[in-house]
């Protein structure tokens, strides 16, 4: 009976890590940044290998920050509606400002040049930026691919409104039931309280 035990046991560690490993899961941490917290500036390097700031866009009200990148398979089928976020959004003041958290010394198709390459077969319309060194992604407490923080300009400073994914459904852009970034994004413009701040991110995991 023990050793049963202990084949069952072996057999769901070995399931948990097979699951873990491809890399799609349901991430949450509590390091980074909260709803509340001031975000800090950044300059990272764009696709057209000029420098971004948020900073650079006075106009802004806030800002949709993804964490996303090449490679991650819940990335890649977000990009249309990371692309549809900043068609919506953009006009009234919330650009979307993707970055990519990954190291290309461990996932090589997260590359820079890679990055632009990508950029230009989904003709992304907003900066996709390199977090070269890994130094801004633990600053938000990003933990996958693709992370959502909805930033809101006020006197104090860039105050975190939303964390989480774009919405319920990560992989079937057809069974999506709520919007979680376009909900928060509205309530912000029309002056109402977020009524869900924070939700789970669902992705692969950074790769530092």
């Amino acid at each position: 009976m023990k050793k049963f035990k202990s084949f069952l046991l072996l057999i769901v560690i070995a399931t948990i890590y097979a699951f873990t490993s491809n890399n799609t899961f349901k991430i949450e941490t509590s390091n980074g940044y909260k709803i509340g917290d001031i975000a800090t500036d950044f300059r990272l390097k764009n696709i057209d290998d000029t420098f971004v700031s948020l900073s650079d866009f006075p106009k802004a009200k806030g800002f949709i920050i993804i964490f996303t990148c090449n490679t991650c398979p819940v990335s890649k089928r977000n990009e249309d509606r990371i692309l549809a976020l900043d068609k919506k959004y953009k006009e009234f003041g919330y650009p979307v400002i993707a970055i990519n958290p990954n190291n290309p010394a461990v996932q090589p198709g997260d590359s820079f040049a890679l990055m632009k390459v990508r950029a230009k077969e989904k003709g992304f319309t907003f900066p996709y930026l390199f977090d070269d060194g890994q130094k801004i992604y633990p600053q938000y407490g990003a933990s996958a691919t693709p992370h959502v923080y909805i930033l809101q300009k006020e006197k104090e400073g860039l105050i975190v409104k939303y964390i989480g994914g774009i919405d319920d459904s990560s992989r079937n852009e057809s069974a999506v039931k709520s919007k979680f970034v376009e909900d928060a994004v509205d309530a912000l413009l029309a002056g109402k309280p977020i009524e869900v701040t924070k939700t789970r991110a669902i992705g692969c995991s950074i790769k530092a």
